[in-house]
């Protein structure tokens, strides 16, 4: 039953990804063509520092609470208000430092008074993110695929373009991504209130919230690091490097994500599961589950990281001419998000078994990534930054994926000799592409062609049954 559970939740996370990619494409076209790179660099600042915040906020609770909902402790509706009020606490600490010292949003001060109100989505996106992971923990993923797949990349993108033709055009950028989230609130908010109602009979205790903050803080640590692991080479740009430079980077950094996403969105099925078994001590079940969810998501990256690799420079010129010439940033950050997925997928059941562990893994990622970037930025601008987090990629996708095989005491193969074969033919034939066509025939052919390639020889060679119910229904879901 688990195995079809993940692929019915796997379905549901792909479709997601894939309307997230239509829909956020559009929208770094639309701030790099109409507000320019060096707009774009400064909302990119702000709303990094915003969502940095938002982590800090969540305290673990993320990826924590389904664990605290797994034990039973006491009625899920009490499990969910202790948290909220965690997170709501932290969150006021938080995002009321960000309104008090605006700077930290925007380092070239404020343009408005009204700016630093933007520190007040600190609270509104933990929330958020903490209602959808209660939603995950009941399979609700369509909540998660509705509210932040659909709503909020397109509320996104249509007020982007609506707002540039008013006088808010000068915080154009900014106030699309606060009604953006607004959107997606409100559309969680009413399953979330359906599914788990009023809290009849809770009472705070500053002991239970005490406690879940200490359970959680190595979960929070992990998530800190791992998101500050993300960003740390936008900051050390920014410092380095023109407003201008860092819009460049930031457009880079948002398609190579787009990769990324495909790997945390996974986490809202894959989390409940994996937190059953090994709660029950059942580590096989979790490497199966480990293996099946890394096997998919590495699958799909490798060809969205061949479909844009080979199409790098002309994907980037689509967002303005000075955009072209962050090609080899894209190529590096597309590497850099395939090398950690092993690592996040690994941590799922780390942050569970080995949290201390998995936490100086992490941090020792983080200092090798700040040591590359800081050496690297000064020559190599944006390369420099890319080039430091894919080394950190790297050291802590091969340290955890070591420390999650002595753990569980069973192989948890993510990468498969199969998948390499099928995606030399792939490679090959975008390559090709690109030295025999002119430059937007070529994006066309490899955006088509690459995949129809990949995944043709896939599921001919390389798929098993279990692997080809991601994309089709088993006859129980069917009937």
């Amino acid at each position: 039953m688990s195995s079809a559970e993940l692929a019915s939740g796997g379905r549901q996370n792909v479709f997601g990804y894939v309307m997230r990619l239509i829909a956020r494409i559009p929208f770094l076209v639309i701030g790099g063509r109409l507000y320019g790179a060096e707009e774009l660099g400064r909302f990119a600042y702000a709303t990094i520092t915003v969502e940095f915040a938002a982590a800090l906020a969540l305290v673990g609770l993320k990826r924590g609470l389904a664990l605290a909902l797994a034990r039973g402790r006491q009625p899920e509706t009490h499990v969910l208000a202790d948290a909220m009020l965690l997170v709501l606490g932290v969150g006021t600490l938080i995002g009321g430092a960000l309104f008090l010292f605006p700077t930290l949003l925007f380092p070239t001060g404020l343009r408005f008074e009204g700016e630093r109100f933007l520190a007040l989505l600190v609270l509104l996106i933990a929330v958020l993110d903490l209602l959808l992971s209660g939603l995950a923990f009941h399979k609700r993923i369509d909540v998660q695929v509705m509210s932040r797949s659909l709503v909020e990349p397109w509320v996104l993108s249509l007020a982007a373009i609506g707002l540039w033709f008013t006088p808010l055009k000068p915080a154009g950028l900014l106030a699309a991504y606060v009604l953006a989230l607004v959107a997606a609130s409100a559309v969680a908010s009413a399953p979330a209130f359906r599914q788990f109602g009023i809290p009849r009979g809770w009472r705070p205790s500053l002991t239970r919230i005490r406690t879940m903050a200490r359970e959680n803080l190595p979960v929070a640590g992990a998530d800190v690091i791992d998101w500050t692991s993300r960003r740390i080479d936008l900051f050390i740009l920014g410092r380095f490097a023109p407003a201008e430079a860092v819009g460049i980077y930031y457009v880079a950094q948002q398609v190579a994500s787009l990769a990324g996403r495909l790997r945390t969105s996974f986490d809202p099925i894959l989390m409940p599961l994996l937190s059953r078994a090994l709660a029950a001590g059942r580590h096989a079940e979790a490497a199966g589950h480990l293996a099946q969810v890394g096997f998919w998501v590495i699958t799909i990256q490798l060809c969205v990281v061949i479909m844009i690799g080979v199409a790098a420079r002309g994907t980037m010129g689509l967002f303005g001419p000075e955009f072209a010439f962050g090609g080899i940033v894209l190529l590096l950050l597309l590497l850099a998000e395939l090398a950690a997925s092993q690592a996040s997928i690994a941590e799922s059941a780390l942050i569970y078994t080995r949290r201390h562990l998995n936490l100086l893994i992490s941090m020792a990622g983080l200092a090798v990534e700040a040591g590359v970037a800081i050496a690297l930025v000064p020559a190599w601008g944006g390369a420099g930054a890319a080039a430091g987090l894919l080394a950190a990629m790297l050291v802590m996708a091969i340290a955890k994926q070591v420390l999650l095989v002595r753990t569980l005491g069973v192989a948890v193969p993510m990468w498969r000799v199969s998948t390499l074969v099928c995606a030399a033919p792939a490679l090959l034939y975008g390559w090709a592409t690109l030295r025999l066509l002119p430059e937007a025939a070529h994006m066309f052919a490899a955006g088509i062609g690459v995949p129809l390639v990949f995944f043709v020889l896939m599921w001919r060679f390389a798929f098993t049954e279990a692997d080809k119910m991601l994309v089709r229904k088993t006859r129980e879901e069917g009937a």
